[in-house]
């Protein structure tokens, strides 16, 4: 039997009418051997997700591959019917999506989405379907499997959401494991374990990984062959080694230049003067009571302190379920703290009701990491851009020309005001969002992910509108990020956050060259390689 696994052969998928080009993926070709790792990257919108979909069968009804060859262990899977496609995903292919929340079912318990593929597969009884669901657990490092059997998918981590996505994708020893962005949302430790674990089953299992990422860092530690792809086409291809210190196209040489590297430049001046968002001893714990009434008291929040200065940028970093976004809610009161102060410039806000508070809120204002879900779908950008300025006073016509102001100033057309969310691309829709938050023309912006989904060069733009932004308005920033590199490079002090409490606090430049604590120190190893 040939080691070939997938074969790609001039593959091309067309867009509708009206689209900005008129293939999503055109003339692309590729081959993963068993038990090599191919790793695609590219910009959003390079086709790279499109790419999956045909092979798993999944296209969207609007695209339509037209041209080239799939084969799948020999199998063209361009020319079989849907009932064989069916047969294939599980047993010859399994996918892992990059937002599992999206991926399960919300209201199945994850044991039974799991049991699910061996049902339709296999002729199993239900004691050995539940006895190889336990097995398979066990094998992605899942805590208590037996828990994790009848838990429902909110009750769990996203780490453990995504192994249990990767349990299904591999329970049945597929020949072929795509993999789209897995590790995107996650923090550098549980990153680090999940590509462990997908190194450790591809070991086992013999099977090939087509690895779709925007992560330079991720590229380096596992990949074995690498396909870059721009717009649709395959820009360069060839050996890790080659790709990443060799790199030959142009576009490649700029993905690998837009790489936060993980040395802060040099430091600059301290801010001065008064805090204008601090926290004293904040503190948050949320009580629960199990089926006896007993009560339980989880710390998520304890004794942290911050302060962030005008033109001052503090970065928070840590785990999932560190305290960092805890944190952060307490400060700018979208929940309320147990203890301690928060001050926003001379007003103590800790103890305040929302009416007292509303006067205040546009001195403090949030991006978020998702802007699809910050922007309402259904009005149209400029509407949502001034829909704050317009509900703290300003008039209609002050705030149409804010708008337009705004869009400049996020490298936007103005004329694009008119269009709706869905028009624009990722990366554009966060500067929307950074838009939306400047309108109210506030002190401190507070940047909660806001960088994390998006692509390397997309992230660097909006690295480089953040900084001038703050430069030109004098903000103060608190960034919240699991990126060590984009912490290095736009933070001017970085705050260590473990288990609800600040571990470590510094200079970015001293903390990176000589971490203290040992939680720290762990962060830093767990980081992708530093090839950069």
């Amino acid at each position: 039997m040939s080691d070939t696994v997938l074969q790609i052969t001039k593959l091309s998928v067309a867009l509708p009418k009206g689209a900005d080009r008129s293939h999503a993926i055109e003339h692309i070709s590729l081959s993963i051997q068993r038990g090599k790792t191919l790793c695609v990257v590219g910009e959003s919108g390079s086709g790279k997700s499109v790419m999956a979909t045909a092979i798993m069968g999944l296209l969207a009804k609007e695209l339509k591959a037209d041209d080239g060859e799939i084969l799948l262990q020999g199998e063209a899977l361009l020319k079989a019917p849907q009932t064989r496609l069916r047969e294939l995903r599980g047993q010859a292919m399994g996918m892992v999506f990059q937002e599992p929340m999206t991926a399960l079912n919300p209201v199945m318990r994850c044991g039974d989405q799991v049991d699910e593929l061996l049902a339709t597969h296999t002729n199993w009884s239900s004691e050995k379907r539940k006895s190889e669901v336990l097995r398979v657990f066990e094998s992605v490092k899942l805590p208590d499997p037996l828990r994790m059997y009848s838990s429902f998918p909110h009750q769990l981590s996203g780490g453990q959401r995504q192994r249990i996505v990767i349990a299904m994708a591999v329970i049945l020893k597929p020949a072929l494991l795509i993999c789209d962005e897995p590790t995107t949302a996650l923090d550098v430790t549980t990153q680090k374990e999940i590509l462990k674990l997908i190194s450790q089953l591809q070991a086992e299992q013999g099977c090939a990984v087509l690895f779709i990422t925007h992560d330079m860092g991720v590229v380096a530690e596992i990949a074995d062959d690498v396909l870059v792809m721009n717009q649709g086409r395959a820009v360069e291809s060839g050996t890790c080694e080659q790709v990443l210190k060799q790199p030959r196209e142009t576009y490649t040489q700029t993905l690998l230049a837009a790489v936060p590297s993980m040395t802060p430049p040099p430091p600059r001046p301290e801010a001065q003067g008064a805090a204008i968002l601090k926290g004293i001893a904040v503190t948050k714990t949320y009580l629960s009571r199990d089926w006896l009434g007993r009560g339980h008291e989880t710390h998520a929040l304890k004794a942290a302190s911050v302060a962030v200065r005008a033109g001052e940028t503090i970065g928070i970093v840590g785990e999932s379920g560190s305290g960092k976004s805890t944190l952060a809610r307490c400060l700018i009161r979208l929940i309320d703290p147990t203890a301690g102060e928060i001050h926003w410039a001379d007003h103590e806000i800790a103890s305040l009701s929302e009416s007292q508070l509303r006067p205040l809120r546009s001195h403090v204002q949030v991006v978020f990491q998702d802007p699809n879900r910050s922007l309402n779908p259904r009005r149209t950008v400029g509407q949502s851009i001034v829909e704050g300025a317009i509900n703290f006073g300003m008039s209609e016509d002050k705030a149409r020309q804010l708008s337009e102001t705004l869009m400049q100033q996020v490298r936007l057309p103005v004329e694009s005001l008119s269009r709706y969310p869905t028009q624009f691309s990722g990366g554009q829709r966060q500067r929307l969002a950074i838009a939306r938050a400047l309108a109210c023309e506030p002190k401190v912006l507070v940047a909660d992910e806001a960088v994390s989904a998006l692509d390397v060069s997309v992230q660097a733009q909006i690295l480089t509108l953040l900084r001038e932004i703050q430069a030109r308005l004098g903000l103060g920033m608190l960034f919240i990020t699991h990126d060590l590199r984009v912490a290095a490079q736009l933070c001017d002090h970085v705050i260590v956050m473990h288990q609800g409490e600040i571990v470590e606090a510094g200079r970015t430049a001293d903390l990176y060259a000589s971490p203290q604590h040992a939680y720290t120190r762990k962060l830093f190893e767990a980081a992708p390689s530093a090839i950069f």
